[in-house]
């Protein structure tokens, strides 16, 4: 990809123009990250309370029994929202898709666990453990740089 700064002491506010010859899952990625400003919080449920989730406490957002769940170091919150719902709204906060069922924030990773053959094991900052499924792995490599 070709990048090209001009400086314009006449204009009053950035312009950006992309110029391709067909629209790429790459430049949507692009034109979305960069249309959209990052979600100030999320809003979990417990109970008959509600709370404000800033991305940066989500460890992970997942599916249990139909129902959609963020888990931060101390609690669970179900968020009425679907799974995708949850994956654009986190666009650009540091979430990563690991399988079809959950999303989890790469800055609250500990460690990979590569020994398994063909799978990847993510154990989390609080202790938790959770497996890519075989369909992200590529991704999750790509992400890594592996």
């Amino acid at each position: 990809m070709e990048i090209e700064v001009k400086i314009d002491s006449s204009r009053t506010e950035p312009k950006l123009v992309i110029i391709t010859d067909k629209i790429t899952q790459p430049i949507q990625e692009l034109i979305r990250s960069l249309s959209k400003d990052s979600p100030q919080f999320l809003i979990g449920f417990q109970d008959a309370h509600a709370k404000m989730l800033e991305p940066a406490q989500i460890l992970r957002v997942y599916i249990t029994a139909g129902k959609v769940y963020a888990a931060t170091a101390q609690e669970t919150y179900r968020l009425r929202l679907r799974l995708y719902e949850a994956e654009e709204q986190l666009y650009g906060a540091g979430f990563v898709r690991i399988s079809q069922s959950e999303l989890v924030n790469l800055r609250k990773i500990k460690n990979f666990d590569l020994s398994l053959s063909g799978t990847i094991c993510v154990r989390l900052t609080d202790g938790t453990i959770t497996y890519v499924s075989r369909r992200y792995i590529g991704k999750i490599k790509q992400i890594l740089g592996i």
